[in-house]
């Protein structure tokens, strides 16, 4: 949803824009065509995506290496304390689900490592053979949404004691008599999917990202957030129309809600039949937009 993304931010020229997942650059590209005399900061953890940004040449353009939770402090450091729009796609880039030795997809053999950004030291490895039964279970049930989360857990605890896992073939295999039948592609990508939001903190670093962006986007400018599983999206719907991403909006002594931003569509902008014929992955994409208030 290229096209919507970059229709949503509503751009000016002169503005300062945010994107603060550039993977293949696609969506930053796109935004430094619509600038002239703006500005666009980008960031992402990711190596491999640093190597796509030295490509850029544009004088309006600054790459920071860095996870998207700490925008508020590389803003500051390049100069930067107000923008016009920040614009996220979160999960991963398909660089990253195209690279075996990533560790990603459920398409290829290669180690289970699954790091966003390679100098953390925390592989999807090190959390089935290290955390608890108990730990495993709450992990895929919360992140995968497993309804056999329970027995998932005790199947790979039982495994390991005898042959620990260390590539994404391994956990296909321990798993594959409880994949429901039929559905085994989706049930693994749920299984990889919490394990990738555990090993790189996901959930954390997106509740830290979308408070700071009410601090740093000037009244009228746009959030505009993809996400791709319920989780995400249930927490930036929320952060949208209360303010945070748990609990229930505050009121000041008026009665009057305390939020800073406000929806501009009401229900998440879906992918078109044709672009999902194109891209599978975008079926599940859920855009929302919003406007400081």
């Amino acid at each position: 949803m290229l096209k919507e993304c970059i229709e949503a931010l509503q751009i000016e020229p002169t503005g300062t824009y945010v994107d603060v997942t550039f993977g293949g650059g696609g969506h930053s590209k796109k935004i430094l065509e619509a600038l002239n005399g703006g500005r666009l900061i980008a960031f992402d953890q990711d190596e491999d995506a640093r190597k796509e940004a030295e490509k850029i040449k544009d004088r309006s353009f600054t790459f920071c290496q860095a996870n998207f939770m700490y925008m508020k402090r590389y803003l500051k450091l390049n100069g930067v304390t107000t923008v016009n729009g920040i614009l996220a796609d979160l999960g991963i880039s398909s660089h990253q689900i195209d690279s075996p030795e990533r560790g990603f997809s459920t398409r290829f053999d290669g180690p289970l490592d699954m790091r966003m950004d390679k100098t953390i030291p925390r592989t999807a490895a090190n959390i089935l053979n290290e955390y608890s039964e108990d730990q495993l279970h709450k992990l895929f049930g919360m992140y995968g949404e497993l309804k056999n989360a329970k027995t998932a857990s005790r199947i790979i605890a039982q495994r390991r004691v005898t042959s620990p896992l260390q590539r994404t073939e391994d956990l296909k295999a321990a798993l594959a008599p409880i994949a429901p039948r039929g559905k085994e592609n989706k049930y693994f990508a749920q299984v990889f999917q919490a394990l990738r939001i555990e090993v790189n903190e996901e959930m954390k670093a997106l509740e830290d990202f979308l408070h700071q962006c009410g601090e740093v986007v000037v009244s009228g400018g746009r959030l505009v957030v993809m996400s791709y599983h319920s989780l995400e999206d249930r927490m930036v719907k929320n952060y949208i129309n209360k303010g945070k991403v748990f609990g229930d909006v505050d009121k000041d002594f008026f009665g009057n809600e305390i939020k800073p931003f406000e929806a501009v569509n009401r229900k998440p902008i879906e992918a078109s039949d044709e672009e999902i014929e194109e891209n599978s992955r975008a079926r599940s994409a859920k855009l929302r937009v919003a406007a400081k208030l």
